[in-house]
């Protein structure tokens, strides 16, 4: 899954709960004041599962949800490149 894919799935994701809020990819979404704890916790339950990822509690660290562009580091980072293989950005 290229870049551009796990951004795509990212962005409709959080379109879903914070709608009518444009969210672009270098955003930070705490600062926005579009996160809370209980929304948290479902990031990370979709990141796990959409992705095929386990988010250890080393992972657990604000900065890797921040942005689009961090979860999408997060996301090619945890899958060890199996996420990126299909070319794209």
């Amino acid at each position: 899954m290229s870049q551009n894919m796990i951004k795509v799935d990212v962005k409709a994701f959080l379109a879903r709960h914070v709608r009518g809020v444009e969210v672009k990819d270098g955003d930070d979404i705490f600062v926005m004041g579009l996160v809370n704890s209980m929304f948290a916790m479902q990031f990370v339950e979709f990141i796990e599962k959409r992705f095929n990822i386990e988010v250890g509690p080393e992972d657990l660290d604000m900065n890797n949800f921040r942005s689009i562009n961090a979860v999408t580091a997060l996301v090619e980072r945890k899958s060890g490149g199996r996420q990126g293989s299909e070319g794209g950005s």
